[in-house]
């Protein structure tokens, strides 16, 4: 009898994770990182759409790339690709307007040239690179399809020809046009609804091959207990900040009662300071 709840329990999660699969878009950054995932045709597919380039070619792309800094934050890039003259690009899936903002597009692209940056070589060497940002809502409020970001000299209104560029993709557009088509098939279901044959190809692996919706099953099992990991961090975090406001323990102790680490115990601290 035991085994039996057992196992109902486990074919009800399974179908749970299954339904939730099926209601996923591209628009969801846990379905669009995996869609992407050492899938070069699909990610070249987007990148000459949006940048209206037929002959670029994609010679790698990396899902959840972290690009480390040394000093500041590091970044989880959505998917990372590099196409076959060197140059790299961030595709990031943004429902939040907050998380598409300019300094987040701006840090984003100076971590991407710190990382491909060699010791010692001659700046004028950093390829040219692109972040993308394909957002929920039309950031912009104009309507348009895509919102290119491009530095200039201000007082002559001339190109700056730094080659670090920032697209913006409006995922409301709906305009007959490849990009139109594109941000309709981010927003499909069913592979069956899909314009685009290489995309449909992929979402009807990953939603309706056995293979393809155990390997996704699988990750979301993964991503479940990683949240759960991130929630009870993030209480620990909260209960150490109350902690030390109150003064009754010591650094120590409350490190030791919450499992937490010198330097989160550091970062902590800092915090309080701050808001005290």
């Amino acid at each position: 009898m035991v085994k039996y709840v057992m196992a109902k329990a486990k074919l009800t999660k399974k179908q749970k994770m299954i339904a939730r699969l099926q209601e996923f878009t591209l628009m969801d950054d846990d379905f669009m990182i995996r869609f992407f995932e050492n899938d070069k045709d699909c990610t070249q597919y987007v990148l000459q759409t949006i940048l209206e380039n037929k002959k670029l070619k994609v010679i790698d792309t990396v899902a959840q790339k972290t690009v480390k800094s040394l000093e500041g934050r590091s970044v989880r890039l959505d998917v990372y690709a590099k196409d076959n003259k060197g140059k790299p690009y961030d595709i990031e899936i943004q429902r939040a307007d907050k998380g598409a903002g300019a300094k987040r597009a701006r840090y984003n692209s100076a971590l991407m040239d710190a990382d491909i940056t060699v010791p010692g070589e001659d700046a004028k060497n950093l390829p040219e690179s692109y972040v993308i940002f394909i957002t929920e809502n039309d950031i912009f409020g104009k309507g348009l399809p895509l919102y290119h970001i491009e530095r200039t000299v201000k007082e002559c209104n001339i190109p700056f020809n730094d080659e670090s560029h920032i697209i913006y993709v409006n995922g409301k557009y709906e305009g007959n046009d490849p990009i139109g088509d594109l941000m309709h098939d981010f927003h499909c279901k069913k592979a069956d609804d899909m314009k685009n044959k290489l995309l449909a190809e992929r979402t009807r692996y990953l939603k309706e091959n056995e293979k393809g919706v155990k390997h996704m099953c699988r990750i979301m099992e993964e991503f479940g207990k990683e949240e759960r990991k991130e929630a009870v961090k993030e209480r620990n975090i909260q209960v150490a900040i109350k902690l030390l406001k109150q003064g009754k323990l010591s650094e120590t102790e409350i490190s030791e009662l919450l499992g937490l680490s010198e330097k989160q115990m550091k970062e902590i601290k800092e915090k309080v300071l701050v808001t005290a």
